[in-house]
């Protein structure tokens, strides 16, 4: 066991030499790249010299940061510097803006319909996942204003214990994010989870559920997990908590996920069924969501526990999809409808969608 958490943390991006949590803010480069817009709600700390780190915060604080992308960004890549960024090249942080509450937030939205909350996952800053929001939000069009839920990671390869509390910790943060939403008019909140954070959202909803037993589809118009961290039968005991869950909703997987295949193995199981890299679906043929196996594109994605974000070709299918819902004005029609269309799918229970190279996806029931 030791010798795979040695495996895990070296299997992760670390800069002993640089403090992650601090990066240069440069607002001249807004007019070098393309800007754009992520708001934050996190649960972290503010430390003493403005910053967000891993200590974890007493109350639920809201941001406006604009992010100018560079004129060479290709769509899967992610270039930046922790000191003195080159805008031509890389993603720089041009503005960050502290809102306070949710007043300050609702003013900012100015009446904004679609909002995207993504939640980031072990081993992560908040500018990194302001950075890694802002890169899917432009490689794929997504609509509406997108929204970071930073909570506190450690942001070190050593500190997955410390996650896993602070995920737990964070789960009132991401509900009362959702509700605030709501408050202020948005009509439809689109959540994306990315490996630990899947499992943070998957909790979030469980106990809502237990208090409002229908909440999360009253409230979640769409969710996207994306290889989630998370055993299979905890989610199984999590879905069944969820009795109408939110449609559609998406798990996207890979067979060759590294991290998750180490994440299992640190736990003894030698299967590696982590939710994210699950082999049959026959253990959640009972539940109505829609399993996206993304293992063909892993030869040309940089991580291979982040294909949806890292490889070129399948960002391409996905802003494609957002691209034909544009073109017949069906904005708020789900992609997954264009990719299998609803009389493919199994209406009552599990679907899985292999999506190969050429972007054609094979569909099967258990």
């Amino acid at each position: 066991m030791l010798r795979y958490l040695i495996i895990l943390i070296t299997s992760l991006p670390l800069s002993a030499c640089v403090d992650r949590t601090v990066t240069e803010i440069v607002p001249s480069a807004v007019t070098v790249g393309t800007p754009e817009k992520i708001f934050a709600a996190t649960t972290r700390a503010r430390e003493a010299n403005g910053t967000y780190g891993f200590k974890r915060g007493e109350a639920l604080k809201f941001l406006e940061t604009t992010v100018s992308i560079p004129p060479s960004h290709t769509p899967g890549t992610l270039k930046f510097s922790y000191a003195n960024p080159n805008p031509k090249k890389e993603f720089v942080l041009t503005n960050v803006t502290e809102l306070g509450g949710p007043k300050g937030l609702r003013e900012h939205l100015r009446g904004e319909d679609d909002v995207t909350i993504f939640v980031h996952g072990y081993n992560s800053t908040q500018t990194e996942t302001i950075f890694r929001a802002a890169q899917l939000t432009h490689d794929i069009g997504l609509p509406g204003s997108t929204l970071v839920y930073s909570w506190p990671s450690r942001a070190t390869g050593y500190g997955y214990a410390y996650d896993l509390d602070s995920m737990l910790f964070a789960r009132d943060g991401l509900e009362q994010t959702i509700r605030d939403l709501k408050s202020m008019g948005v009509k439809r909140i689109i959540l994306v989870a990315h490996s630990m954070g899947g499992a943070l959202s998957m909790e979030m909803m469980r106990q809502a559920e237990l208090q409002e037993p229908g909440w999360a589809n009253r409230n979640i118009e769409g969710v996207i997990l994306i290889s989630p961290d998370l055993d299979v039968d905890v989610f199984r005991s999590q879905m069944k908590r969820i009795k109408n869950p939110p449609d559609p909703f998406l798990v996207m997987v890979s067979q060759k996920d590294k991290i998750l295949n180490i994440s299992a193995r640190l736990r003894g199981t030698d299967e590696g069924e982590r939710l994210g890299r699950i082999s049959s679906l026959e253990t959640l043929e009972e539940f109505p969501i829609n399993v996206i196996d993304t293992t063909a594109f892993n030869k040309d994605a940089e991580s291979s526990h982040f294909v949806a974000a890292t490889s070129p070709a399948l960002l391409s299918i996905l802003s494609s999809l957002r691209r034909v819902n544009n073109t017949f004005g069906r904005e708020d029609r789900p992609g997954i409808d264009i990719l299998v269309p609803p009389s493919q799918r199994n209406p009552d229970g599990a679907t899985e969608i292999v999506l190969t190279e050429t972007g054609q996806a094979q569909v099967s029931s258990p």
